[in-house]
């Protein structure tokens, strides 16, 4: 039997300087293979159909309809390949190493050829300030393997833990899934009522997307590794629409912050990973945040909480 990991393996250190570009390349190429979701599944309600979802040995699809067929890609962070698999056995595969961003969609496109899925996608990134045509990208081209395992390693704890704090709550959530357009991994709760229309904004995002995201009132959590209003990899908590009073309410640990300009409280990644245990300690911020939302929200907590 394998030895139980440590915290400090479970939990590895993630500063950002040490692999940014490495960041904004799997970005992308999360982008590419989270479009072929949104192009293949069904819509479902706020977007959920084009997530991805965190597996066994990286990030995975989850199985979508190509035709009559099934398809499976899979980031494989144990082996660094990239995988396709359909529902009657065939397979392709290639490395994920240093290349342009190119290079990756001209072999991803190459493999869905050669497994016959017919695919049209809007072909740029969303979510981003510079928006390079995937097949023009020679920009990002960077792959450090070991940064890369580090930064799932700490998404496989941060899906753990998301899961645990989904438990306490009977109401309509959202799976524990890894949106692309923003490279977060997320979960979301709703109060069951519906929200003022969001006014949008987001950079190479058309406005009704988050029309939709946010048609119903919410609170919502997540992890990113780096990049968002703190720089570093961070936990974070937001409501929409936000409450009066959700700014200032009183959360935990000791070490969260409300950030004025995100308009998102936000507890450094750091801040967990050193704690004396790392899971109590983030479950704290999941659970005062959503109370701050939901007691200011005037949700019904009663109709919508597992009682113990």
């Amino acid at each position: 039997m394998a030895p139980a990991a440590s915290t400090s393996t479970a939990w590895p250190p993630l500063p950002l300087a040490g692999w940014r570009d490495t960041l904004a390349t799997l970005h992308m190429w999360t982008q590419i293979v989270g479009k072929t979701r949104l192009a293949l599944a069904p819509m479902e309600n706020h977007w959920w159909q084009c997530t991805l979802y965190v597996s066994e040995r990286g990030l995975s699809t989850s199985p979508m309809p190509a035709g009559a067929r099934l398809l499976v890609v899979e980031f494989d962070f144990v082996d660094h390949r990239l995988v396709l698999r359909t529902g009657d056995g065939e397979s392709r595969q290639f490395a994920l190493a240093p290349q342009s961003v190119a290079r990756f969609y001209a072999q991803y496109r190459q493999a869905l050829d050669e497994l016959g899925v017919e695919l049209r996608i809007h072909a740029r990134p969303s979510e981003v300030e510079v928006a390079i045509p995937f097949a023009e990208d020679e920009q990002h081209s960077a792959y450090d393997r070991d940064a890369v395992q580090r930064w799932w390693r700490a998404t496989i704890q941060a899906d753990r833990v998301f899961k645990r704090y989904r438990s306490s709550f009977t109401g309509k959530q959202s799976p524990v899934h890894f949106f692309w357009g923003s490279f977060d991994l997320a979960v979301t709760r709703f109060s069951g009522r519906t929200a003022p229309r969001h006014p949008g904004g987001a950079p190479n995002c058309p406005d009704y997307v988050m029309v939709e995201a946010y048609s119903h009132e919410c609170c919502s959590a997540g992890f990113w590794p780096g990049g968002g209003p703190v720089d570093e990899a961070a936990f974070y908590a937001y409501a929409y629409p936000e409450p009066p009073g959700y700014a200032t309410a009183p959360v935990a640990p000791a070490a969260a912050a409300y950030h004025p300009q995100a308009r998102e409280f936000v507890l450094p990644y750091e801040a967990v990973r050193t704690a004396a245990d790392p899971d109590a300690t983030l479950l704290q911020f999941l659970h005062s945040t959503y109370e701050a939302a939901a007691s200011r929200g005037h949700w019904d907590r009663v109709t919508l909480e597992r009682q113990p």
